[in-house]
């Protein structure tokens, strides 16, 4: 403990006790290629790749159908003595929840609620064979049935079967025929579920399962949530059993409980009653089975509970009768025969069950996903769409809408201990049941009590708000595109709303990786370590030499950026530098001209005594027409880091070599090869070099495939590492700095041995050699 008053003691450093030292040469690639002999990548016609993916062996033929019929895979390893009892109980009480949820969410899909039913039962049949995952209980989901509710509503309003009623002074009355309204919708809903069946298909036949990885986990969690609230609204107006308008599209959320405020004096008490004993009931023995769920073996089936209770109580107390209750009233009994669907209606819809078809996936590979983590499987991303396309054109031929799974369903029938998908069969029977026995048992239940089970239900969706805030201490721009999926999906419908985040998503990425981060990096003393200058203290630079790391790929979207980062890392701009050279250079020429100054291949002389014309003030412009002349420079030598005989403003270069740490580029394209190539030379004209390191061979195949290379960019600038680019540079300046000492020495010895006369003419000859050589570059 620190006295009082007294300064606290710096925590102590964890110390290194390791270390580890390696010899070994310092590479380039040109080198580390050919002492380690590079492969050369074989490269196939398409004739040969097709010829190759065509073959067949009885081995491969068993296993593509294998891969094809999942089920040929799993079933005979079933364990019948220890998983059979696990799956019969899970099965039975996923069957009795997915009874109920399928009649809740025909609310949501505009059908009536007997066609809820048939949407939980045929399903199940085909993803038992097709399907992957062994725990997902395949049915109706809130999302997916709002969306479908849309579309239906949009194509078969209900002000396409109004019908005049009465006679005598009344008719001019009408009323809706429900009769052929619901016949029509039905037949809407189950030809968009097989044309969301045949998108499905067609995306897993064409391999492209991948597409559900641009629907990142904050775009679902805000769109789901926007979804939830479309579905509460939607609910709503049934729990207080008042009439609306369907709207649909933009702002169809705010209309409509615009309109239900404004009839809420029209409440059916009965309704609301039932309604809101429903929803609290529900969701507090909900939480009572999440919060004891390790104690209690199955979860407490309280929606199957209430929905009895209520359909008892309304048969008994006759509530429809007395209180003018809306009740289910019609369910039809057994199963209806195949009907083909109308395909002239696929124009109508085709935009929608695009986005229904990759939502409808993204939900179920996305709990699919976490309970094959669980139990240590994996599930195959385009057999799911192959599975959930064949089930959809399946079910669509009988009167279903469109199938995925629900994330309360699936807890039950995993948490009650199913294995396999034989618990989806087993609970796909207590459906049967039910569609065949119980449908005009279940008339008498009131609509208000479905729509507060599906209420009840939306919990773990709205709880997803609470993410927001996490996400925006984890990462702002994730939590935006959360939050602005949301308000979209709100105001322009769940479609639309999708689009838009999706969109904006790839915004956020294309605008991180066109301004990726870059920083110029120094190292540790004494290691081949180097890490960001910015970020640590006790780094250091190499004399001379610039770091760049550019954490990107480079390519057409970022190369300005890229471009930016190295002016800043280096200090300089690298044209502007050759520019104001060539601006001094010319001066200077003018002033050799008029006898002003001597220019040697050693330096340039002023005459003591001359008038210096050429030495006036810089406005730091550059003429065009100066600078669009033939850009080879002179062949004077002239020290740019000194105090010039002219008076132009020649940025400072204190560098000799910029090194690029490339490890984190993953590809090029061929603006950045170009790019790329136009650094190197823009570089080499202001005598610094630039060298590479740490490419992956892949890109340096893009570079010697877009003619990166030539006589003055070879592969010898190209290293393994930084550190031993920076060896090699280390090692090139001690070299250089012998070199200039041994001629200093021999210029020394000749300048004692040559006769003073002979040199003066001598040099007047170079002088007038090189000025004769200056005219005639200039004149040219």
């Amino acid at each position: 403990m620190a006295a009082p008053g007294g300064r606290s003691e710096r925590p102590q450093l964890p110390e290194c006790r390791y270390s580890y030292e390696v010899s070994r040469p310092v590479y380039s690639e040109l080198a580390f290629q050919q002492q380690q002999e590079r492969r050369l990548q074989e490269r196939r016609t398409l004739r040969e790749n097709l010829a190759r993916s065509c073959s067949c062996s009885r081995k491969r033929a068993f296993a593509l159908l294998k891969t094809l019929l999942p089920i040929l895979d799993w079933l005979p390893k079933y364990r019948v003595k220890e998983w059979l009892l696990s799956d019969i109980i899970s099965g039975v009480s996923t069957g009795l929840v997915g009874t109920l949820q399928g009649m809740a969410y025909a609310l949501l899909a505009a059908v009536p609620v007997g066609y809820g039913l048939y949407s939980a039962f045929f399903p199940i049949l085909t993803y038992f064979v097709f399907g992957t995952s062994r725990h997902i209980s395949v049915g109706p989901f809130p999302v997916v049935s709002l969306m479908v509710g849309s579309v239906v509503l949009s194509m078969a309003p209900d002000d396409h079967f109004l019908v005049p009623s009465g006679n005598g002074s009344t008719l001019n009355t009408t009323t809706i025929d429900t009769g052929t309204r619901d016949a029509a919708r039905v037949l809407i809903a189950s030809t968009l579920t097989l044309l969301v069946g045949i998108i499905q298909l067609v995306f897993g036949g064409l391999q492209i399962g991948f597409i559900v990885r641009y629907l990142a986990d904050p775009l679902v969690g805000g769109f789901t949530t926007a979804a939830a609230f479309q579905v509460l609204v939607s609910q709503l107006k049934i729990v207080l059993n008042v009439s609306t308008k369907n709207y649909n599209g933009i702002l169809s959320i705010i209309y409509t409980l615009i309109e239900i405020f404004q009839n809420i004096g029209d409440t059916n008490i009965a309704d609301f009653i039932a309604g809101l004993l429903t929803i609290i009931i529900c969701m507090a023995v909900k939480e009572l089975n999440d919060r004891f769920k390790h104690k209690i073996p199955v979860p407490i089936p309280i929606e199957v509970i209430v929905t009895i209770i209520a359909t008892a109580i309304s048969y008994g107390a006759n509530l429809e009768k007395n209180y003018s209750a809306g009740i289910v009233k019609s369910i039809p009994s057994g199963f209806l025969p195949p009907a083909l669907p109308t395909v002239s209606l696929f124009s109508d819809m085709l935009a929608a069950s695009f986005s229904i078809a990759v939502v409808a996936y993204a939900i179920a590979v996305s709990v699919g996903k976490v309970y094959a983590i669980k139990h240590d499987y994996i599930i195959d991303g385009n057999q799911e769409f192959i599975a959930f396309g064949i089930s959809n054109v399946f079910s669509g031929f009988f009167s279903c809408f469109v199938a995925t799974t629900a994330l309360s369903r699936t807890a039950v029938q995993e948490s009650t201990g199913g294995k396999t998908q034989v618990a989806g069969i087993i609970s796909a029977g207590i459906v049967m049941i039910a569609i065949v026995a119980l449908g005009k048992l279940l008339e008498p239940l009131q609509k208000s009590v479905l729509a507060a089970v599906v209420i009840a239900n939306l919990k773990g969706m709205f709880m997803q708000v609470c993410d927001v805030p996490r996400l925006w201490k984890q990462n702002k721009t994730d939590a935006v595109i959360w939050v602005f999926t949301c308000i979209m999906s709100i105001i322009l419908g769940l479609d639309l709303g999708l689009l838009a985040g999706l969109l904006f998503g790839l915004l956020t990425v294309v605008l991180r990786v066109q301004f990726p981060s870059s920083n110029g990096l120094g190292r540790i003393p004494n290691t081949d370590i180097y890490r960001g200058i910015t970020h640590y203290k006790n780094l250091e630079e190499p004399e001379g030499v610039k770091i760049l790391r550019f954490s990107s790929p480079i390519f057409y979207g970022n190369v300005d950026g890229f471009k930016k980062c190295v002016k800043s890392t280096v200090g300089f701009d690298a044209i502007r530098v050759y520019n104001k050279r060539l601006k001094a250079l010319r001066r200077i020429q003018k002033l050799i001209k008029k006898g002003q100054l001597r220019a040697t291949k050693n330096g340039i002389v002023s005459d003591v005594g001359s008038s210096n014309n050429a030495f006036e003030p810089d406005e730091d412009l550059e003429d065009p027409e100066e600078l669009d002349i033939p850009t080879k420079e002179i062949e004077i030598q002239v020290d740019w880091n000194s105090e010039l005989p002219v008076k132009v403003n020649v940025p400072k270069v204190p560098i000799h070599s910029l090194v690029l740490d490339c490890g984190a580029v993953s590809f090029l394209d061929v603006v950045g090869v170009r790019s790329l190539r136009m650094i190197v030379k823009e570089f080499q004209r202001i005598d610094v070099n630039v060298y590479f390191a740490l490419l992956q061979d892949h890109v340096i195949e893009k570079m010697e495939q877009c003619g990166f290379f030539d006589d003055n960019i070879k592969k010898d600038k190209f290293f393994l590492t930084v550190h031993d680019a920076i060896l090699y540079l280390q090692n090139q300046v001690k070299s250089q700095e012998g070199q200039d000492s041994l001629l200093e020495t021999i210029t020394l010895i000749q300048d004692c041995k040559d006769p003073l006369e002979l040199m003066e003419a001598e040099m007047t000859e170079e002088e007038l050699d090189v000025q004769d050589e200056a005219m005639r570059r200039l004149a040219s």
